[in-house]
């Protein structure tokens, strides 16, 4: 195991009611940028409940942050915090309102080009406090320091982190995921189990513990995702998977152990060239990961195999069926698994290698062993 340290400070509010916490948690006198998505807390109820909890403060809303937040949005919302002169900003809904929140708040305090934070990956140096009300689990940057940001108009999709960035509390209450459509609710699980992925399935390291801890969170998204997609809302499934996307991604199974990260970084490409949702570009990619890497990672495929999904034969007959297993559980969630299930063939490829290649985003995977030509046979073997 690798020397690491690990200092999550995000104060987690779990469960029913929990947004009546809100007025403990940031003081009366702050002014407060609420940032939110496409405008479902307003029908589901979470506006009125947001509005009771911090009554007598000052909230100025800031709307329309969508998925893949666009950086000129973003842009937007940097004026109004500046112009308002906001001290807190409140992140109401998923990864990408989060994500934006995270990027506004540093940006608001940046000196030049917002953009370099990411591009020239230029240190925060301050950041406006961030709290988090979560309404689609999925990413778990409601208790991480991470942001990842897109850019229409050069065709980017890249990241910032920063310890600045963790959000100091995030309210994690399961009745607020209660209208989510079941695409939502598969896009989450998905996007859960691919972050696990990536920090587990790469090779040995002593760290039995990290393995166990891992190997827990795929085996719960394994049993609760299709019951998730079969019933009506039932609370202690909804429970399970906010608790569970949050400990994918809060950095503790990922101590000291090598991370991989390239199906994310190839589906960044495919998300900004072509709109593909994210977790979508995830349940194409991993398989495809997999079979190009299947024998540097043969090792963790087999434990992957055996350990989660309770495969027996050949430590050869494991590791296939191990990819197998994980494709059909993608398509038990109701997603494709091929390119060409989502109308892309052959051709868009190419544009996604020079993209890759433009950004300098390669070599990928735990070992950098992964170049251009081998990114380009995973997309071969995604169609």
């Amino acid at each position: 195991m690798q020397n690491f340290s690990f200092n999550n400070p995000t104060r987690i509010l779990f469960g029913r009611g929990q947004i009546a916490a809100l007025a403990n948690e940031i003081p009366a006198a702050s002014r407060i940028l609420l940032c939110y998505g496409g405008g479902s807390i307003r029908r589901n109820g979470t506006y009125e409940q947001l509005q009771e909890a911090l009554a007598g403060h000052r909230l100025i809303e800031f709307g329309g942050i969508g998925s893949n937040p666009e950086y000129r949005t973003l842009l937007e919302a940097v004026g109004v915090v500046r112009d308002e002169r906001i001290d807190f900003i409140l992140a109401v809904g998923g990864g990408s309102v989060i994500d934006g929140a995270k990027f506004i708040a540093a940006a608001s305090l940046a000196d030049g080009d917002p953009w370099q934070l990411i591009a020239a990956k230029r240190p925060v140096k301050a950041a406006i406090p961030v709290g988090v009300v979560l309404t689609l689990p999925a990413t778990g940057s409601e208790s991480n320091p991470v942001a990842i940001i897109s850019r229409a108009e050069t065709g980017e999709k890249r990241g910032l982190s920063s310890p600045l960035l963790y959000p100091r509390f995030a309210v994690l209450d399961p009745q607020l995921t209660f209208s989510l459509p079941p695409q939502q609710l598969s896009l989450g699980v998905v996007d859960a189990f691919v972050h696990v992925i990536e920090q587990y399935l790469t090779y040995p390291v002593e760290a039995p513990l990290q393995d166990r801890l891992a190997e827990s969170i795929l085996v719960t998204l394994r049993e609760i995702g299709p019951r998730l997609l079969e019933h009506e809302p039932c609370y202690q499934d909804r429970a399970t998977l906010m608790w569970a996307a949050n400990l994918a991604l809060n950095g503790l199974i990922g101590c000291g152990v090598p991370q991989d990260w390239s199906s994310h970084v190839i589906g960044h490409q495919l998300t900004s060239l072509y709109g593909i949702a994210h977790a979508q570009t995830l349940a194409v990619l991993l398989p495809a990961v997999l079979k190009q890497q299947r024998e540097p990672k043969r090792s963790k495929l087999v434990q992957y195999g055996r350990r989660v999904w309770n495969l027996d034969g050949s430590d050869e007959q494991v590791c296939q069926a191990a990819i197998d297993c994980t494709e059909a559980f993608f398509v038990q969630m109701h997603l494709a698994i091929r390119l060409g299930e989502l109308g892309l063939d052959a051709s868009k490829c190419e544009p996604v290698i020079e993209l890759l290649a433009r950004n300098r985003l390669t070599p990928l995977g735990e070992h950098h062993d992964m170049d251009l030509e081998q990114c380009r046979r995973v997309l071969q073997l995604s169609l």
